[in-house]
């Protein structure tokens, strides 16, 4: 390798407190020419001094370990040297909700780490681990601060114009703290929503339950033939598909399959989004920060179907790649920052989800 091409290898500094796991990551990481690991630590105490001295491009970092935990850390690192971090958990009820603390202070994203066998099963996480920290390291990182609060009552009550029947989301990495900044500035008032945010099956009922705890309206994990009834969210299971279908008495309803990924994964935006295309109601899509291109062909049907089609823009997506897919193909109607989709969507004068827009 080149000089040239040796330096714009991706420095990434490893902070887990076992060896095999220090070991299995450096690993990985050799193994991608792309890669470069410049330094391991045990804890954050060794990782903060490794930091000055190494300067890295991305850190990954265990979420359990001795003398300060990673959310900790993080939170201090977020607020004094911003840069990328992907988090290293356990998929256990405890790291979900840890982890998903971490993604609100401004992790990029995280790696689910096995509870056994990790000298087979870590390796195996291979592709996953190396494409998360390249992604990791293209990424925006977003300054944590105080979250916009939603809007008093009176006002949230004049607000809630928004004549659609349904809004449909979509959102892999950055999408944690993007979907809890958004649904936090939406009025008390708001049609169903419908959500798959990529995320693996443990952490998906305690991610409702955090956005439950802290929004005015009822946040659950969708379930077989649920009734999309306004006022409530509904979130894609970790590990199956989220479709919005016509019930036999009228309104929409939900469906669940098992059946394979699409566009890569599952739950998929492109399937849910294609069958809220296929029962046509009045809706609202939007196609925030990820990973990848699922949710743009998704996207393109629906905007095809007359719903209003919205997608982040790059400045405000943590990775641009899925929004970027929808607007190669011309599937949004909009491209806004993230500061601005609310107020596209809930009766400002002329807006399109407003009862005086189109």
């Amino acid at each position: 390798m080149t000089t040239t091409a040796a330096s714009r290898r991706i420095r990434v500094l490893i902070v887990d407190d076992s060896a095999i796991v220090r070991q299995l990551l450096t690993e990985i990481c050799a193994s991608d020419p792309e890669l470069e690991v410049v330094g391991t630590a045990v804890d954050p105490i060794i990782a903060r001094d490794k930091i000055k001295l190494l300067s890295p491009d991305v850190l990954t970092l265990d979420v359990e370990m001795p003398r300060m935990n990673g959310v900790e850390f993080l939170e201090k690192l977020m607020r004094l040297r911003p840069m990328p971090v992907l988090m290293i958990s356990t998929l256990t009820r405890a790291g979900a909700d840890i982890t998903l603390r971490a993604l609100e202070l401004g992790a990029i994203d995280f790696v689910a780490k096995p509870l056994k066998d990790l000298a087979t099963a870590l390796p195996a996480l291979r592709e996953e681990i190396v494409t998360k920290i390249k992604a990791a390291a293209r990424a925006h990182i977003r300054l944590t601060g105080p979250r916009r609060a939603p809007p008093p009552p009176a006002l949230a009550a004049a607000r809630s114009g928004c004549s659609a029947e349904l809004i449909a989301i979509g959102a892999s990495t950055g999408g944690v703290e993007t979907i809890t900044e958004l649904l936090s500035t939406f009025p008390e008032t708001i049609p169903a929503v419908v959500i798959v945010q990529h995320m693996p099956e443990a952490f998906v009922p305690r991610f409702a339950a955090r956005l439950r705890a802290s929004l005015p309206f009822a946040v659950d994990e969708a379930a077989e033939g649920q009734r999309l009834t306004p006022g409530r969210v509904l979130i894609a299971p970790g590990n199956q598909h989220l479709l919005v279908v016509r019930a036999k008495g009228g309104g929409l309803e939900t469906r669940l399959s098992d059946g394979p990924p699409v566009s890569g994964h599952r739950p998929s935006v492109d399937v849910l989004f294609r069958s809220v295309a296929e029962a046509r109601p009045k809706a609202v899509g939007l196609l925030l920060t990820g990973m990848g291109r699922d949710g743009a062909e998704g996207l393109l049907r629906m905007k095809e179907a007359g719903a209003v089609t919205i997608a982040q823009d790059e400045q405000t997506s943590t990775v641009f790649g899925m929004p970027r897919a929808a607007q190669e193909l011309n599937a949004a109607r909009l491209v806004l920052p993230l500061p601005r989709i609310t107020a596209a969507i809930f009766n400002e004068p002329g807006s399109p989800g407003s009862k005086s827009g189109g």
